[in-house]
């Protein structure tokens, strides 16, 4: 069996970023390397798979096992590097999708590793990330357990304060995919979640110039982050900033977008299309 097929299928979040042939990928938390592995032969030999770990241990098993990993897809579009997650080693705005599994609850600082998280994104790119959460703030006399907090428990946001602090950081769409009990400690649930965020980067000229959406549901209505309210099924005035979100990922599918100019919309992946020649 090759290195690639006993890594790929592992539970990793990488299969819920969409990576496409050509994108730039980054795992916060590398460890030996699985989760940039399996990316790699997703973004394919134009792209990139980058894994960001502080240990030298873990990194030097990742390096061990690349040169295997890129004689079996036939092409190395891997890369590893040291750092911590307060401040990711990549430049601004240079990636499409970051992962994380199970690493941000160890960070003491974790809005400094959504911020860095949202400074190297690309708009428009999305982070996926695997954490452990507490149904409840956990108590200081559990928090200085060195035992626990290496156990990936004690560290842990809320599942609220994880969302809020996603948000807080400028990610819109944030979706819980999925979260399950994992054990208590002193009555103090622990859960795994999985969230997925995306990067709109709002501009200063945002301006309304006659474009509208429609809410097509499942819901009667839809509240976004901005507060702004889409009954579902009517026509609403929008400016351009919410015109550009609305009309890709994780909105497209629930949204039809209108230009002004010859009644045309959105196709759902940012490009216009008038609907009598057959887009939609």
């Amino acid at each position: 069996m090759t290195v690639i097929e006993r890594f790929y299928g592992s539970g990793s979040p990488v299969s819920l970023t969409d990576l496409k042939e050509g994108e730039t990928f980054l795992d916060l938390g590398s460890g030996a390397g699985i989760d940039v592995f399996i990316a790699a032969k997703k973004v394919g030999a134009s792209g990139r798979a980058i894994g960001v770990d502080m240990t030298d241990p873990m990194l030097a098993v990742a390096e061990e096992n690349r040169p295997i990993v890129a004689a079996n897809l036939g092409y190395d579009a891997v890369e590893f590097r040291k750092g911590f997650l307060e401040a990711i080693p990549a430049a601004d705005k240079s990636v499409d999708a970051v992962t994380s599994n199970c690493v941000v609850n160890l960070s003491p600082d974790k809005g400094k590793v959504f911020g860095e998280i949202w400074r190297v994104l690309r708009d428009h790119g999305r982070v996926v990330i695997a954490d452990i959460v507490s149904d409840r703030e956990v108590p200081p006399h559990l928090k200085t357990n060195a035992e626990l907090w290496g156990e990936c428990t004690v560290g842990a946001l809320t599942a609220e304060g994880f969302i809020a602090a996603l948000e807080k950081a400028g990610f819109y769409g944030v979706e819980v995919i999925k979260k399950v009990y994992w054990k208590s400690i002193e009555e103090h649930a622990f859960s795994s979640m999985t969230v997925r965020g995306y990067k709109f980067e709002k501009t200063a000229g945002c301006v309304f110039r006659g474009q509208r959406a429609i809410y097509l549901g499942p819901g009667k209505a839809f509240l976004d982050e901005e507060g702004h309210t889409f009954p579902r099924n009517v026509e609403l005035e929008v400016c351009t900033d919410t015109a550009a979100k609305l009309s890709r990922a994780p909105y497209s599918a629930s949204f039809h977008v209108f230009e002004p100019e010859g009644n045309a919309f959105f196709d759902g992946k940012g490009a216009s299309c008038d609907p009598a020649s057959g887009c939609c």
